[in-house]
């Protein structure tokens, strides 16, 4: 099969390409990035994306049998700019399903957050709602949701508070219901691998 994956410079995006590369399953993985990309291997097809641009975004999706969208920023990296969030968060995922659906492949694997909602009054978790939403409406065939809560592992980007989080959530993790609990970036991608070869659509999972 050919992997195509979306967000592979994040911390389950990392995780994801390195398990991807190593399954069998996939004999293609295809990450689409925004700038140069180093890493080099047999298997790895790199392709660099203006996701702006509809027809660049379809054609880098065409032959795709699986995508896993793994994709996210921080207000710190568009400054506060809720437009310039909403056009990584919202518009990268949803567009890779539809032209994903418009391309044949039937298969979608998307992060998500713990509490998303289209209807709560966090920014943040509302955003993640509001993609749940569109994508569930493209109607690819096969659409696999996790949300995970606070994500535990070394980021190549300093992040102070989450940094003090994950020091402190896991001394208390056991006072807290099991979807609000951290977990391990790589446990979240092994889940999405795994995920991605069920034939059937999946509710969210937490």
């Amino acid at each position: 099969m050919t992997a195509t994956l979306i967000g592979a410079t994040g911390l389950i995006g990392s995780h994801l390409l390195e398990l991807l590369l190593a399954d069998n399953d996939f004999d293609t993985v295809r990450i689409l990035v925004r700038r140069p990309f180093e890493l080099t291997h047999p298997k790895l097809e790199k392709k660099l994306v203006d996701f702006a641009d509809m027809e660049s975004y379809r054609l880098a999706l065409e032959g795709s049998d699986v995508i896993f969208c793994a994709v996210g920023t921080t207000q710190k990296k568009v400054k506060g700019d809720k437009d310039a969030y909403r056009k990584v968060d919202f518009d990268i995922p949803v567009n890779a399903a539809r032209l994903g659906k418009l391309c044949g492949c039937e298969t979608f694997v998307l992060v998500s957050s713990v509490g998303a909602s289209s209807q709560s009054n966090n920014f943040y978790l509302k955003l993640k709602g509001e993609v749940e939403d569109a994508v569930i409406a493209t109607g690819i065939t096969h659409l696999h949701i996790i949300r995970p809560s606070l994500l535990l592992g070394k980021r190549k980007e300093y992040r102070f508070g989450e940094r003090i989080a994950q020091a402190v959530m896991p001394v208390i993790s056991f006072l807290l219901p099991k979807k609000y609990r951290p977990v391990q970036a790589r446990k979240v991608a092994e889940e999405m691998v795994r995920m991605s070869k069920a034939n059937a659509n999946a509710t969210p999972t937490q």
